[in-house]
């Protein structure tokens, strides 16, 4: 990718006259000038959200779960009145100065995979935000016959489960007991699975060394790698030496 081109846009051009700009650099190059509207923190997260399909309030806050409601409401008035989005209906919307910006998303978080992840913090382990990104990768082809209820169970917040609800026609995450008998459970460390679902542990090998305790059915058991999938920017790896996982 070429940063001089002209022909990559953040297509700042046409709606430079309703893009606010709070703290300003003030520069005229474009990429200060991008910035002051991309930059402004959780902003890329809102926006990352509905590159990956989320639209309704609820789905954007459980995508942001350390984001308060009150902010996202405020961020979300402040991308429409900068023309990055648009609401329609019961759901908010990428406009075209908006989606210009999903390559750059997919390139930040390229970059974020290969040189940031390999030694997270514990700060940064968030199981709603794994469960969340999780049960949206679940492959559609996948799905069993019959409704699957999988319970997670993270020894850093032992006191806290999380259930995966796999249907025919579709995949739910709940935070709250749904109140459907479990078919499978799984325990390991947050970190663990986080580093799985990242592409830097191998999720088959954690099971044989103990790390991952499965509790179900032998044929759930086997699926349940499936089902979980991987990131989106797990095939990119980590150049990140010696990472600790």
């Amino acid at each position: 990718m070429d940063l001089r081109s002209t022909s990559y846009g953040l297509a700042l051009g046409c709606t430079s006259d309703r893009l606010r700009r709070v703290k300003g650099y003030g520069q005229f190059c474009p990429v200060a000038q991008a910035a002051e509207v991309f930059a402004e923190r959780w902003t890329p997260l809102i926006l990352r959200e509905l590159a990956c399909g989320s639209h309704r309030f609820a789905d954007l806050h459980r995508g942001v779960p350390r984001m308060s409601r009150t902010l996202l409401a405020q961020r979300l008035r402040s991308l429409e009145v900068d023309g990055l989005i648009e609401h329609s209906g019961d759901g908010y919307y990428l406009t075209a100065a908006g989606s210009d910006l999903v390559p750059v998303i997919e390139l930040l978080g390229r970059w974020g995979q290969r040189w940031a992840t390999g030694n997270l913090d514990d700060a940064d382990l968030d199981p709603a935000l794994l469960m969340w990104d999780i049960h949206r990768r679940v492959p559609a082809e996948l799905l069993p016959q019959r409704r699957v209820v999988i319970m997670f169970r993270f020894y850093e917040v032992s006191k806290e489960r999380y259930w995966l609800v796999l249907e025919p026609n579709g995949v739910d995450v709940c935070y709250k007991d749904p109140s459907h008998p479990v078919d499978l459970y799984v325990t390991s460390s947050l970190r663990l699975l986080t580093s799985v679902w990242l592409g830097h542990r191998d999720f088959e090998r954690a099971r044989r060394a103990g790390e991952i305790e499965l509790e179900g059915p032998k044929h759930l058991r086997a699926a349940l790698p499936s089902w979980l999938g991987l990131s989106t920017f797990a095939p990119f790896g980590t150049a990140v030496a010696g990472a600790v996982t």
